[in-house]
């Protein structure tokens, strides 16, 4: 989890979004995924049960795509990731892009070595 005011990792979004603190959006963009296995796509990633989980299938990169109607604001991305769980599964890099639209995407953070943020 990443924020411009530090929320800390390991913060639970739905309680945080309980108290006010941040509300989900994604309902408001329409999801893509680069592949997926059948049963492993946009619905199990994002209907709030850590048992199930999206699977690519194809070549990397693998990526999400999450585009909004209209300009929207962005001010806390929540990525559930299990190292424990899922090992060599784990993304070993996670780039955050935004723009107007595909073709004019630019990184505004990049996130590597992910299960070096996990505790045991």
């Amino acid at each position: 989890m990443t924020t411009a005011n530090k929320t800390p990792p390991g913060a639970d979004p739905k309680q945080l979004e309980r108290t006010g603190t941040v509300r989900e959006i994604g309902s408001q963009a329409v999801w893509s995924l680069s592949s997926c296995k059948p049963g492993f796509g946009v619905d199990q990633l994002r209907d709030d049960n850590l048992e199930t989980y999206w699977q690519s299938d194809g070549s990397q990169p693998h990526l999400v795509n999450i585009q909004f109607r209209r300009k929207t604001t962005v001010k806390t991305l929540c990525i559930y990731a299990d190292y424990k769980s899922d090992e060599s599964y784990t993304p070993s890099k996670i780039s955050v892009r935004v723009g107007n639209n595909f073709h004019n995407l630019q990184e505004i953070r990049s996130f590597q070595h992910l299960h070096h943020n996990f505790e045991s």
